[in-house]
């Protein structure tokens, strides 16, 4: 049974940091791409980052580059997602995906391309 547990969340200022963890279990985590997601109240789920097994490839939503970084700890089955420079329309439940990918495959930005996912966390930013 695959299970992916999200923890980190809460409320920050604007400006401040936070760091996302998921923890995965029941999958053979070093073979899938990680990705993280998140959805604001009245929106769409919208591609964050995501972090492929195969090279460590990453890919980030535009508006947070430069602010955020995905990471992976293959030994820990455990996926990150720091933030910094945080901002109100950050706000959101953030989650994590994962996805079998093979090596020369591109990565999946949409959320109906990864079968796997958490419950997620909330995010929230206050200016």
């Amino acid at each position: 049974q695959v299970q992916l547990v999200e923890s980190g969340g809460g409320l920050v200022q604007a400006g401040g940091s936070l760091r996302l963890s998921c923890a995965a279990s029941g999958l053979g985590f070093s073979s899938y791409t990680m990705a993280w997601f998140r959805q604001a109240p009245g929106k769409e789920r919208e591609f964050v980052s995501a972090i492929t097994w195969f090279l460590g490839r990453t890919s980030y939503l535009d508006s947070v580059k430069g602010r955020f970084t995905i990471s992976r700890d293959n030994a820990k089955n455990t996926v990150f997602l720091h933030m910094n420079s945080l901002k109100p329309e950050d706000t959101a439940v953030y989650y994590c995906a994962a996805q079998f990918q093979g090596k020369m495959e591109p990565t999946r930005r949409r959320a109906p391309e990864y079968e796997y996912w958490g419950q997620g966390t909330q995010v929230t930013v206050s200016s």
